[in-house]
C-alpha cells in the first residue's frame, strides 16, 4: 500500500521541519498543505522533502484537509494519514494505523482518551463536549472526535464529502464515516503537549462558531 502523510499547516515554521523529519520513515510520501502561512512554513517543508500545496489565503483546517485528500488521491495514495503540524502527534505510531487498515478498517481515529496521560483536564473536558456534540448531531460516537491523527483508505476518501472549511471538519469526518457505513476503528495514541501546541487550541468563541457550523452541516445532510 502506498502510504501518504497529510499535514495541514498554518504558520508552523517553528515545528514543521522536525515533524517532517520524524514522519518520513513511516510513509512513502508527505504532503503539506500550506494554508496561507505568512512565515517560512512552505519553504521549510519543501527543503525537508515534502510535496507542498499552497492556499493563497488562510482557508481553514477543513479546506486544507479537503485539498490534501484530493492531491493525495492524485498521487496514488492507498492510505492517507493526517497529522498535526505542531508536533503533538508521534509519527512512530503510524504503523498501528496501517495495521488497523490492513485488518479491515476504512477509517482509523487515534484516541488520546484511552489513557489521558499527559492530557490537561480542560482538554479532556473539551474532548467530551466534542464527542457529545458529534453524537447528538450525527449519531456517531467515538472517544476522541476532535483528534487530528487519523487514517483513511482510498475507498473511504472516494465517499467522504467535506463541506466545512475550519475546525468543524473533525466532527464532519466522523459524520461522513457513519453516513457511508464505513468501518471505523480507534487506536490509542500518546498525548504530546508543549506550550506551543497548547497555544494552538480553540478559544471559547471559536468553539461556539464551530458548534453553529456543525448544526448547519447537520441540516444540510
Amino acid at each position: 500500500m502506498k502510504r501518504i502523510a497529510l499535514i495541514p499547516a498554518y504558520n508552523e515554521a517553528t515545528t514543521i521541519t522536525e515533524v517532517l523529519k520524524r514522519t518520513r520513515d513511516f510513509v512513502d510520501e508527505i504532503i503539506v498543505v500550506n494554508d496561507g502561512s505568512s512565515d517560512k512554513t512552505a519553504e521549510l517543508a519543501k527543503q525537508a522533502g515534502a510535496y507542498v500545496v499552497n492556499h493563497g489565503i488562510n482557508r481553514g483546517l477543513g479546506a486544507a484537509i479537503g485539498t490534501g485528500f484530493a492531491y493525495a488521491l492524485r498521487r496514488g495514495a492507498d492510505v492517507v494519514i493526517t497529522l498535526d503540524a505542531d508536533g503533538q502527534h508521534d509519527p512512530s505510531e503510524i504503523p498501528a494505523f496501517v495495521s488497523a487498515i490492513e485488518k479491515g478498517a476504512d477509517v482509523v481515529i487515534g484516541t488520546r482518551m484511552k489513557t489521558r496521560i499527559g492530557m490537561p483536564w480542560y482538554r479532556q473536558v473539551a474532548q467530551v463536549i466534542g464527542n457529545v456534540t458529534t453524537y447528538v448531531l450525527f449519531g456517531a460516537w467515538v472517544s476522541d472526535s476532535q483528534s487530528g491523527y487519523r487514517a483513511f483508505t482510498k475507498a473511504a476518501l472516494s465517499k467522504i464529502q467535506i463541506r466545512t472549511n475550519r475546525m468543524e471538519v473533525s466532527s464532519e469526518l466522523i459524520a461522513e464515516t457513519k453516513r457511508n457505513n464505513l468501518n471505523l476503528v480507534e487506536v490509542p495514541i500518546k498525548a504530546i503537549y508543549t506550550d506551543y501546541s497548547l497555544s494552538k487550541g480553540q478559544s471559547f468563541f471559536v468553539g461556539i462558531k464551530t458548534l453553529i457550523k456543525l448544526v448547519l452541516r447537520r441540516i444540510m445532510m
